[in-house]
């Protein structure tokens, strides 16, 4: 996976790369020169005194040292660019498929994972890319070079650079297999550091009121010292390449000068040559130390590039239709906004009961359809059918006479509001929040869902009004004033069908029934579903589904049911008194 990653995403910075070989293959070549010059410099002007010579060549080994720099500093900038690139678009294509996902992928990866592996997954394929143009590129054309250049210089003494480099290949590959498991370790603790203290930053509240603090701060402690072992223990290992390595070039240094000072005093090599076959085998082993270096961080980065894989290469189970219809105008031309559904049944992957089973009615135009029952009885199930967050393993859910999966995703959604169980508000400010709904609404449209959303009061008293800042996820504003804001942004949209899935749970009686008042004449014409907990929310509604264990046990309205259906009656009789049920 991580080969496929690079081939598919450098593509587009193949002339970077290009220029980042052409660049390290004229600073190799000028790094196997210089040795040569150096000899050239011993032997031929220290050893016979020739002043000439050595300002002739040191001035040529200056330049060509100038010559190497530069190409370095050139190599390293286009590396970066191109490593940076593949960071944004890897982040982008994460971004963008998880944009794709229904509810059921998002579930099954976890919100923490998704943050890992568009942010540190991807910052190691990242490093990945900056040091193998800094170093991998350099590292075979030194090491190849540097054998030529060092067999050219003397033949006899060869065999120590066969000898030094397989001991030291079999060294660090022994050292290697034993970090790849640590590193795949390593990443799946960091999702569990993220997965704790996201959910100690949302739950903070919770953590207070039940004097959770020690609790969890153990809890992640725990969390933490599980990634802190691990990544000792890999540290430990990669801190243990650079000795071995050290060691063997050290080793090797001292025998290349052992058995080149007998050749020296037997005359069949000169001083000049001994350096240069040392400097040239210095070169052959720092170039599998580079190559060591990059072997460290391949296994973590191929088992990142698996992980971004897992999510570039898994798809959404609402996929788009392969001949999507055109979907109805809408509220001004012939769309109507008419939800169906017709034998509905849903099961979760691997559950062994499904959550609906058999639900099966309409919701139509200019009328409220409320749904009550039980908790646990699959109404937000059903509710997250209907814009096809999911979709039904059996049956068919119809918008407008069309099959939603016959529909274009964006173009189901754009005819749909829906304001969620749990609200939730974007870091910005009240304007911007509401402009979600519509993004050209005028400031007319906003203050008028404001209003609708029984919001006006509390915003207007707010510092900047429209402008007033919200924080992520709302929470600078209690619960009921973040229920109406998002009431408000689904109104500004002015569409076909609203879903409302217990969107009144945080209001009190007298403002649930001025907002419901309110809905019935902002929103005549268009087709409302309701999911509420309270009787009261609903007992005006045009019809009434209840549900029990994922099946429809009652339809009708409020006196239709209180006649008909002991399960509503039951619901009724835990929350109004006897007179105020009749």
């Amino acid at each position: 996976m991580l080969w496929k990653l690079l081939v598919e995403y450098l593509r587009p910075q193949r002339r970077l790369l290009i220029a980042v070989v052409i660049f390290q293959l004229a600073q190799s070549i000028a790094s196997l020169y210089l040795p040569t010059l150096n000899a050239d410099i011993i032997d031929e002007g220290v050893a016979k005194g020739d002043t000439g010579v050595i300002l002739s060549l040191g001035s040529l080994m200056l330049g060509i040292t100038l010559l190497q720099i530069a190409c370095a500093v050139v190599a390293v900038y286009f590396g970066a660019k191109a490593a940076m690139a593949l960071g944004r678009d890897l982040r982008g294509a994460i971004f963008t498929r998880v944009g794709e996902f229904s509810e059921q992928e998002v579930t099954r990866f976890g919100a923490p994972s998704l943050i890992t592996r568009s942010t540190n997954d991807v910052q190691q394929v990242q490093q990945l890319v900056l040091m193998s143009a800094t170093m991998m590129v350099a590292a075979p054309m030194l090491a190849v070079g540097g054998v030529i250049m060092a067999v050219r210089q003397d033949a006899q003494l060869s065999w120590l650079i066969a000898v030094s480099v397989p001991l030291l290949l079999i060294a660090v590959a022994l050292i290697i297999t034993r970090m790849v498991p640590l590193f795949r370790k390593m990443q799946v603790r960091i999702d569990t550091v993220n997965r704790v203290l996201r959910e100690q930053l949302t739950g903070i509240r919770v953590v207070r009121a039940f004097v959770r603090e020690d609790i969890e701060t153990a809890r992640f402690a725990q969390a933490n010292e599980d990634v802190t072992d691990t990544a000792l223990r890999a540290g430990r290992l990669m801190a243990l390449a650079f000795p071995v390595v050290m060691l063997v070039l050290n080793v090797s240094s001292v025998a290349v000068i052992w058995f080149g000072s007998f050749r020296i005093e037997d005359g069949s090599m000169q001083v000049g040559t001994l350096i240069a076959f040392l400097s040239y085998l210095l070169q052959i082993l720092m170039s599998v130390m580079m190559a060591t270096f990059m072997a460290v961080m391949i296994p973590r980065a191929a088992v990142s590039a698996d992980r971004i894989g897992e999510v570039l290469t898994t798809e959404s189970s609402v996929r788009p239709p392969e001949h999507p219809v055109t979907a109805a105008a809408g509220r001004g031309g012939a769309g109507s906004g008419e939800m169906e559904m017709h034998d509905v049944g849903f099961a979760y992957p691997g559950a062994e009961q499904p959550v609906l089973s058999g639900i099966s009615f309409t919701a139509r135009s200019g009328q409220t359809t409320a749904i009550i029952g039980s908790t646990g009885s699959g109404k937000t199930t059903l509710v997250n059918l209907l814009p096809r967050l999911f979709d039904a393993t059996s049956g068919a859910v119809k918008f407008d006479g069309v099959d939603v999966r016959e529909l274009q995703p964006d173009q189901l959604w754009g005819h749909i509001g829906l304001v969620p169980q749990r609200p939730y508000l974007f870091s910005g400010t009240v304007r911007s929040n509401l402009l979600y709904g519509k993004p050209d609404a005028t400031e007319d449209e906003l203050w008028r869902a404001l209003s609708t959303a029984q919001a006006q009061d509390f915003v207007r008293e707010m510092e900047g009004g429209l402008d007033a800042p919200i924080s992520q996820g709302g929470t600078n504003v209690s619960g009921g004033q973040r229920q109406r804001i998002a009431i408000a942004r689904a109104l500004v949209k002015r569409p076909e069908l609203y879903i409302f899935d217990d969107s009144f749970s945080s209001l009190d009686t007298a403002t649930d029934a001025r907002l419901r008042q309110a809905l019935k004449h902002d929103t005549s014409g268009a087709t409302l579903v309701i999911i509420a907990q309270r009787v009261s929310s609903i007992a005006d509604a045009d019809q009434i589904l209840v549900l029990d264990d994922g099946r429809i046990v009652g339809h009708g309205t409020h006196h239709e049911l209180l006649e008909t259906s002991e399960t509503y009656r039951e619901i009724v009789s835990s929350q109004l008194a006897a007179e105020e049920a009749v």
